[in-house]
């Protein structure tokens, strides 16, 4: 992935209290739109590989779906293990009505 913002889908694609899995470049991203704040991660947990996406989010937290690990969705840090590697994040940029990432 570039160093540059790509557009990834209109923001009506990520309503308000909604998570989505998408494809930048080579990456899987985990979009969640946390009461009308859009965060974006990478979408494999660190720990065992499993999809961020089918996990729970409550506030700006996602619980991985396999083991409980916890992910800061704004930094994408760990906040409770088993994962010991943050997650990817991103920078998210609204531009008229879409959606731009760019990777941190």
């Amino acid at each position: 992935m570039s160093e540059e913002f790509v557009k990834v889908g209109p923001l009506s694609d990520f309503p308000a209290g909604s998570q989505k899995k998408i494809q930048v470049g080579q990456l899987d991203v985990l979009v969640a739109n946390v009461a009308g704040n859009i965060y974006a991660i990478g979408d494999t947990c660190t720990h065992r590989g499993c999809s961020l996406s089918d996990g729970t989010i409550e506030a700006n937290v996602v619980t991985c779906p396999c083991h409980a690990g916890r992910f800061d969705l704004t930094t994408g840090k760990v906040i409770v293990p088993p994962p010991r590697v943050n997650a990817v994040s991103f920078e998210v940029r609204l531009q008229g009505s879409d959606v731009l990432l760019k990777k941190r």
